[in-house]
């Protein structure tokens, strides 16, 4: 297979240096260029058509948010974010997420020496992932704005819980912008750095209906309330055979991540079993595969997100190849078969 070519963009003459050589360590990519802002970056994406974008946030001139918008808008392509880990940087990044960029990397802190081999061994897999992500020229949108008028959802006693991972941001926004107020209680893991889930979980919570936090430890899980793993320190799991509530945990990571979706989901398939609906989005790898096929084996109902509308159909392909999705289905159609299953109508 050919490297995937990639094109830096980032305003720091150190930064440039710094990704070139942590991601030159891969031989599966090779660094087609480095360009200081977007007006260089302009014409050599037209010159060298690299497959992937790392694109810095903060530049003079014109934003690493502002140069996305023209990408995704005039030429859409793989864009992976490099941003700084403070609030502001948090929202720019989510806002970057929702606007198409594949994902994002945490510039890095630490000297050069230090920071190069996990530069290139995180950074790259988010780049290889990226080359083969689905890009489709995408705008900033409020996904409330865009909610159907439905039936009124009666809620039964069914519990939803969500996992996904890369190209995860938006899908969450669609799927949860069909939920209405009373929603089910329902939990998610989006694998995402602890900072980015504060900003994230806040911006849901102004954005849909429900009400959207970060998961907080012996929290019990309401109609109407979303909970979100806080990222990076802590598993999520719901805890409870009657009365559910969230339950935060240390531990070495699971599947390669923490949170896991896969602790989360046998956690709900061990306290929950038919009471639940799982569904596993887009992601790479295969973190809730194993998870989801737990529950579905306990007795929940299954729903996994399809190939076309995955940006990276990694984690809910392995769950669909094992057995563990029940109905595979596009992003769009989700949200309303999570209610439909959940409602006391549909004999939930």
């Amino acid at each position: 297979m050919a490297p995937v070519r990639v094109l830096i963009v980032d305003d720091s003459a150190t930064i440039r240096h710094m990704l070139t050589m942590a991601l030159a360590r891969d031989t599966e990519i090779e660094v087609v260029g480095a360009a200081p802002g977007p007006a260089v970056a302009r014409q050599m994406i037209k010159d060298l058509n690299p497959d992937v974008i790392t694109l810095d946030i903060e530049m003079p001139n014109m934003s690493g948010l502002e140069f996305l918008e023209k990408i995704m808008r005039l030429h859409p392509m793989p864009v992976v974010m490099v941003s700084t880990l403070t609030e502001r940087g948090a929202g720019i990044t989510l806002d970057a997420l929702a606007m198409g960029a594949v994902d994002f990397f945490p510039k890095p802190k630490e000297n050069m020496a230090a920071a190069l081999e996990r530069v290139g061994t995180e950074l790259g897999k988010k780049v290889k992932a990226a080359a083969s992500a689905k890009v489709k020229a995408r705008v900033l949108k409020n996904p409330a704005s865009n909610q159907k008028i439905r039936t009124p959802f009666k809620p039964s006693k069914k519990i939803v819980a969500i996992g996904s991972s890369t190209g995860g941001v938006e899908a969450l926004m669609e799927v949860l912008s069909h939920f209405p107020e009373n929603c089910p209680p329902t939990v998610i893991t989006q694998h995402m750095p602890g900072r980015f889930t504060g900003s994230f979980a806040d911006r849901l919570d102004k954005l849909l209906k429900p009400k959207v936090a970060e998961a907080s430890d012996g929290a019990p899980l309401k109609v109407g309330h979303i909970y979100l793993a806080p990222g990076t320190e802590f598993h999520l799991e719901v805890a409870g055979k009657a009365n559910h509530f969230c339950r935060l945990r240390t531990g070495d990571t699971v599947s390669g991540h923490r949170p896991s979706v896969d602790v989360l989901f046998e956690s709900v398939a061990s306290n929950a079993s038919a009471n639940a609906v799982g569904v596993l989005l887009t992601g790479m790898g295969r973190d809730g595969a194993s998870g989801l096929k737990a529950l579905r084996e306990a007795g929940a109902r299954t729903i996994g997100q399809d190939e076309n509308t995955s940006v990276v159909y990694g984690m809910p392909r392995v769950a669909f190849e094992i057995g563990a999705v029940e109905k595979q289905m596009p992003l769009e159609k989700i949200g309303d078969a999570i209610l439909s299953l959940c409602s006391t109508e549909a004999g939930a």
